[in-house]
Protein backbone atom coordinates (compact mmCIF):
# COMPACT_ATOMS: atom_id res chain seq x y z
CA UNK A 1 0.00 0.00 0.00
CA UNK A 2 1.25 3.46 -0.90
CA UNK A 3 1.72 5.97 1.90
CA UNK A 4 0.16 9.03 0.22
CA UNK A 5 1.26 11.41 2.98
CA UNK A 6 4.90 10.37 2.49
CA UNK A 7 4.62 10.86 -1.27
CA UNK A 8 2.97 14.28 -0.76
CA UNK A 9 5.77 15.32 1.61
CA UNK A 10 8.44 14.27 -0.88
CA UNK A 11 6.66 16.16 -3.65
CA UNK A 12 6.35 19.39 -1.67
CA UNK A 13 10.00 19.30 -0.57
CA UNK A 14 11.37 18.33 -3.97
CA UNK A 15 9.20 20.77 -5.93
CA UNK A 16 10.45 23.61 -3.75
CA UNK A 17 14.05 22.52 -4.21
CA UNK A 18 14.06 21.83 -7.94
CA UNK A 19 12.76 25.26 -9.00
CA UNK A 20 15.60 27.08 -7.20
CA UNK A 21 18.13 27.99 -9.93
CA UNK A 22 21.42 26.13 -9.75
CA UNK A 23 23.98 24.47 -12.05
CA UNK A 24 21.36 22.13 -13.52
CA UNK A 25 19.11 25.05 -14.44
CA UNK A 26 21.98 27.01 -15.99
CA UNK A 27 23.09 23.96 -17.99
CA UNK A 28 19.57 23.40 -19.35
CA UNK A 29 19.16 27.09 -20.23
CA UNK A 30 22.47 27.20 -22.08
CA UNK A 31 21.84 23.98 -23.97
CA UNK A 32 18.31 25.10 -24.87
CA UNK A 33 19.38 28.39 -26.41
CA UNK A 34 22.57 27.11 -28.03
CA UNK A 35 21.78 23.57 -29.19
CA UNK A 36 19.08 21.48 -30.73
CA UNK A 37 15.89 20.81 -28.83
CA UNK A 38 16.51 17.04 -29.02
CA UNK A 39 19.95 17.49 -27.44
CA UNK A 40 18.45 19.67 -24.72
CA UNK A 41 15.90 17.01 -23.88
CA UNK A 42 18.71 14.43 -23.78
CA UNK A 43 20.51 16.68 -21.28
CA UNK A 44 17.31 16.86 -19.21
CA UNK A 45 17.07 13.05 -19.31
CA UNK A 46 20.58 12.81 -17.87
CA UNK A 47 19.72 15.25 -15.09
CA UNK A 48 16.51 13.38 -14.26
CA UNK A 49 18.35 10.03 -14.17
CA UNK A 50 20.81 11.36 -11.59
CA UNK A 51 17.96 12.91 -9.59
CA UNK A 52 16.44 9.45 -9.34
CA UNK A 53 19.81 8.08 -8.24
CA UNK A 54 20.24 10.73 -5.52
CA UNK A 55 16.64 10.28 -4.37
CA UNK A 56 17.23 6.54 -4.01
CA UNK A 57 20.40 7.19 -2.00
CA UNK A 58 18.58 9.70 0.21
CA UNK A 59 15.73 7.31 0.95
CA UNK A 60 18.22 4.62 1.90
CA UNK A 61 20.20 6.97 4.13
CA UNK A 62 22.91 8.92 2.31
CA UNK A 63 22.60 11.60 4.98
CA UNK A 64 23.71 9.08 7.59
CA UNK A 65 26.70 8.10 5.45
CA UNK A 66 27.86 11.70 5.19
CA UNK A 67 27.29 12.19 8.92
CA UNK A 68 29.49 9.20 9.73
CA UNK A 69 32.11 10.08 7.11
CA UNK A 70 32.17 13.90 6.96
CA UNK A 71 35.37 13.83 4.90
CA UNK A 72 33.42 12.08 2.15
CA UNK A 73 30.91 14.92 2.03
CA UNK A 74 33.75 17.45 1.85
CA UNK A 75 35.44 15.51 -0.94
CA UNK A 76 32.26 15.28 -2.98
CA UNK A 77 31.57 18.99 -2.43
CA UNK A 78 35.06 20.06 -3.54
CA UNK A 79 35.04 17.74 -6.57
CA UNK A 80 31.70 19.14 -7.62
CA UNK A 81 32.90 22.71 -7.13
CA UNK A 82 36.01 22.02 -9.24
CA UNK A 83 33.86 20.65 -12.06
CA UNK A 84 31.57 23.68 -12.00
CA UNK A 85 34.51 26.08 -12.15
CA UNK A 86 36.03 24.12 -15.06
CA UNK A 87 32.71 24.05 -16.91
CA UNK A 88 32.19 27.79 -16.43
CA UNK A 89 35.71 28.60 -17.63
CA UNK A 90 35.17 26.44 -20.70
CA UNK A 91 32.04 28.43 -21.56
CA UNK A 92 33.89 31.72 -21.24
CA UNK A 93 36.81 30.51 -23.36
CA UNK A 94 34.46 29.18 -26.04
CA UNK A 95 32.63 32.54 -26.04
CA UNK A 96 35.87 34.34 -26.86
CA UNK A 97 36.75 31.78 -29.53
CA UNK A 98 33.34 32.21 -31.17
CA UNK A 99 34.05 35.93 -31.61
CA UNK A 100 37.33 35.22 -33.40
CA UNK A 101 36.51 32.12 -35.44
CA UNK A 102 33.89 32.09 -38.22
CA UNK A 103 30.59 30.31 -37.49
CA UNK A 104 30.83 26.54 -37.81
CA UNK A 105 28.24 24.52 -39.73
CA UNK A 106 25.62 22.71 -37.60
CA UNK A 107 26.88 19.48 -36.11
CA UNK A 108 25.01 16.22 -36.13
CA UNK A 109 22.86 15.55 -33.07
CA UNK A 110 24.89 14.46 -30.05
CA UNK A 111 22.23 12.67 -28.01
CA UNK A 112 24.66 10.53 -26.06
CA UNK A 113 27.05 13.40 -25.39
CA UNK A 114 24.18 15.63 -24.23
CA UNK A 115 22.81 12.90 -21.95
CA UNK A 116 26.25 12.32 -20.42
CA UNK A 117 26.65 16.07 -19.94
CA UNK A 118 23.41 16.09 -17.97
CA UNK A 119 24.61 13.16 -15.88
CA UNK A 120 27.99 14.74 -15.11
CA UNK A 121 26.52 18.17 -14.42
CA UNK A 122 24.03 16.80 -11.90
CA UNK A 123 26.18 14.15 -10.26
CA UNK A 124 28.85 16.79 -9.62
CA UNK A 125 26.26 19.39 -8.63
CA UNK A 126 26.94 20.37 -4.99
CA UNK A 127 23.45 21.82 -4.70
CA UNK A 128 21.85 18.47 -5.53
CA UNK A 129 24.14 16.54 -3.21
CA UNK A 130 23.52 18.92 -0.30
CA UNK A 131 19.77 18.96 -0.94
CA UNK A 132 19.36 15.20 -1.04
CA UNK A 133 21.77 14.53 1.83
CA UNK A 134 20.19 17.06 4.17
CA UNK A 135 16.71 18.23 3.19
CA UNK A 136 15.33 15.37 1.14
CA UNK A 137 16.64 12.59 3.37
CA UNK A 138 15.06 14.29 6.39
CA UNK A 139 11.69 14.62 4.68
CA UNK A 140 11.58 11.10 3.27
CA UNK A 141 10.36 8.63 5.90
CA UNK A 142 12.55 5.66 6.71
CA UNK A 143 11.54 2.02 6.11
CA UNK A 144 8.91 2.71 3.48
CA UNK A 145 7.17 -0.07 1.59
CA UNK A 146 8.29 -0.85 -1.94
CA UNK A 147 5.13 0.64 -3.52
CA UNK A 148 5.71 3.86 -1.57
CA UNK A 149 9.39 3.86 -2.52
CA UNK A 150 8.60 3.60 -6.23
CA UNK A 151 5.83 6.19 -5.89
CA UNK A 152 8.31 8.64 -4.35
CA UNK A 153 10.82 7.97 -7.13
CA UNK A 154 8.09 8.46 -9.74
CA UNK A 155 7.18 11.76 -8.08
CA UNK A 156 10.79 12.96 -8.23
CA UNK A 157 11.17 11.85 -11.85
CA UNK A 158 7.90 13.40 -13.02
CA UNK A 159 8.53 16.69 -11.21
CA UNK A 160 12.08 17.03 -12.55
CA UNK A 161 10.98 16.08 -16.07
CA UNK A 162 8.11 18.58 -16.08
CA UNK A 163 10.20 21.46 -14.73
CA UNK A 164 13.40 21.03 -16.74
CA UNK A 165 11.45 19.84 -19.77
CA UNK A 166 9.32 22.99 -19.72
CA UNK A 167 12.43 25.16 -19.46
CA UNK A 168 14.01 23.27 -22.35
CA UNK A 169 10.95 23.51 -24.61
CA UNK A 170 10.32 27.20 -23.96
CA UNK A 171 13.90 28.39 -24.32
CA UNK A 172 14.64 26.24 -27.38
CA UNK A 173 11.95 28.09 -29.33
CA UNK A 174 13.23 29.42 -32.66
CA UNK A 175 12.74 33.07 -31.71
CA UNK A 176 14.72 32.70 -28.48
CA UNK A 177 17.42 30.71 -30.26
CA UNK A 178 17.76 33.51 -32.82
CA UNK A 179 18.20 36.07 -30.06
CA UNK A 180 20.85 33.83 -28.50
CA UNK A 181 22.83 33.55 -31.72
CA UNK A 182 22.97 37.35 -31.93
CA UNK A 183 24.34 37.65 -28.42
CA UNK A 184 26.01 34.25 -28.06
CA UNK A 185 29.35 35.46 -26.71
CA UNK A 186 27.83 37.60 -23.97
CA UNK A 187 25.26 34.99 -22.96
CA UNK A 188 27.98 32.33 -22.75
CA UNK A 189 30.06 34.65 -20.59
CA UNK A 190 27.13 35.28 -18.25
CA UNK A 191 26.30 31.57 -17.98
CA UNK A 192 29.97 30.72 -17.45
CA UNK A 193 30.32 33.41 -14.80
CA UNK A 194 27.23 32.18 -12.95
CA UNK A 195 28.49 28.59 -12.93
CA UNK A 196 31.95 29.67 -11.73
CA UNK A 197 30.34 31.73 -8.96
CA UNK A 198 28.26 28.73 -7.88
CA UNK A 199 31.38 26.57 -7.83
CA UNK A 200 33.42 29.07 -5.80
CA UNK A 201 30.55 29.57 -3.37
CA UNK A 202 30.25 25.83 -2.87
CA UNK A 203 34.00 25.36 -2.43
CA UNK A 204 34.20 27.89 0.41
CA UNK A 205 30.94 27.07 2.25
Amino acid sequence: MIDSSAVATVFSVYAAGVVIPGPNFVAVVHKAVSGRRSDTLALVAGIVAVNLFWATCAIFGIGMVFAVFPWLAVGVRLAGAAYLIWFGLRLIVSARASEIAPPRPPQSPLFRAAFLQGVVTNIANPKSIAFYAAVFSSAAPAHVSMPTFFAMLATVGATATCWYGAVALVLSHAVIATVYRRAKAWIDRVCGGLIIALGIRQAFR
